[in-house]
């Protein structure tokens, strides 16, 4: 197959891509779910006017003129309201997040005040401060958290005030992920001369978990063509399989091979892209197959081009990478015909500027060099390049 471009792998791999179901679960175990429904305040927030400082709840008219002595009538707490009515020159003693009594309309903060036993001295005032008015926050029926919204800390706060004790969420894609090769061996586990420690899958996995799927490791299956297809058949309860090593054209990259026979219709082999040229995607019935390259740093960048965006889809959720403005530090030399996935390093100007440096080495297999970035750069294919101090977009590569 010739090479496709970035732009039609994806058009190709969204047309295939269903919505989950739903489930419901309880908020306190909602942290990084999609919401599946639009969500209306059950209540309003704050349901009643609310001091927003501590001191004495009084009338406007009753603190025209300073200072003013005014006969304590009672308290009102969090939770505890005063039920009585602020009456002329009467006070309320008030704290933080209590209820204004009626006949109140003005908080004096305690520091203007002087308390005297049954009375109050306020020294200074200002008709109407200091008092959140019902409602303030959203009332009843305000809708607040659309459908697709990925539940955050800030999210979740703002559930559970809208008084939800669970939320309907799209079901976790599951994610299945295989490594091939009898050149890789766990971490922890000896080596031998020809060997290497396996990583990609742990990688890959960490993705799966950070855009909101539920990743299954499959193991290592040597290269050998029964082994691959028992293994495939392990993941088969997965939403999406993905496979990392023998996606090439060499004599023992036996992954497609495999997947054919277990059934894959293969959609794309080779995208122009670099790193990540031999990745693949097919359909195996219901399951979507994506298959990564062995190299690490390949399959890292097509994990986030591609495996972002599929988990994204399923869970009706857009995880399109937003790219965010910067200044080339270095001049960006021409590129070929494939589209180029740059590794950079930030570094931040006083004024906020970012300045994004190209790491010098760009090997696909370079992991520790990997490490040190902290977005992509993407140039299009047969780019002419920019000099040093044009702008330039790029893909942030921590959340």
């Amino acid at each position: 197959m010739a090479l496709i471009s970035v732009t039609e792998a994806f058009g190709r791999i969204d047309s295939g891509l269903d919505r989950l179901g739903v489930e419901r679960v309880p908020i306190s175990d909602a942290h990084g779910r999609v919401l599946a429904t639009t969500l209306g305040a059950k209540q309003t927030q704050p349901p009643f006017d609310a001091s927003a400082m501590d001191g004495y709840a009084v009338r406007a008219a009753d603190v025209a003129t300073l200072p003013a002595t005014l006969a304590l009538i009672g308290e009102s707490a969090a939770g505890a309201r005063f039920d009585g009515v602020v009456g002329p020159g009467q006070a309320v003693r008030i704290f933080t997040g209590a209820p204004v009594p009626i006949g109140a309309d003005t908080i004096v903060i305690q520091e203007d005040t002087e308390a005297d036993g049954a009375r109050v001295v306020v020294n200074a005032a200002t008709a109407g401060r200091h008092i959140r008015p019902r409602g303030q926050d959203f009332m009843e029926g305000d809708k607040l958290l659309e459908d697709g919204t990925r539940l955050g800390a800030r999210a979740l706060m703002l559930a559970a005030a809208m008084n939800y004790a669970d939320v309907l969420v799209r079901r976790q894609p599951k994610v299945a992920i295989l490594s091939t090769g009898d050149e890789i061996v766990p971490p922890g586990d000896a080596t031998g001369p020809d060997q290497i420690v396996a990583s990609v899958s742990y990688g890959v996995a960490a993705l799966v978990e950070d855009y909101g799927g539920i990743a299954i490791d499959l193991g290592i299956a040597p290269d050998d063509e029964d082994a691959l297809v028992e293994a495939i058949s392990r993941g088969s309860d997965a939403d999406i399989l993905v496979t990392i090593g023998g996606a090439s054209v060499g004599d023992r990259d036996l992954m497609k091979t495999a997947l054919a026979r277990a059934g894959m219709a293969l959609d794309f082999a080779g995208v122009a892209m670099r790193p990540g040229k031999p990745v693949f995607y097919g359909r195996l019935g219901d399951q979507h197959v994506l298959g990564l390259p062995g190299n690490p740093v390949s399959a890292f960048i097509c994990s986030v081009v591609f495996l972002r965006t599929m988990i994204g889809h399923l869970l009706c959720e857009d995880r399109t990478a937003v790219p965010h403005r910067a200044v080339l530090a270095e001049d960006l030399p021409r590129n070929g015909p494939r589209e180029h996935y740059l590794r950079a390093t930030s570094s931040f100007a006083e004024d906020g500027t970012r300045h994004v440096h190209v790491l010098s080495s760009q090997d696909s297999s370079l992991m520790a060099s990997l490490s040190k970035a902290d977005c992509l750069i993407v140039q299009p294919p047969h780019h002419p390049g920019l000099a040093k101090g044009t702008k330039v977009l790029v893909w942030p590569l921590a959340e």
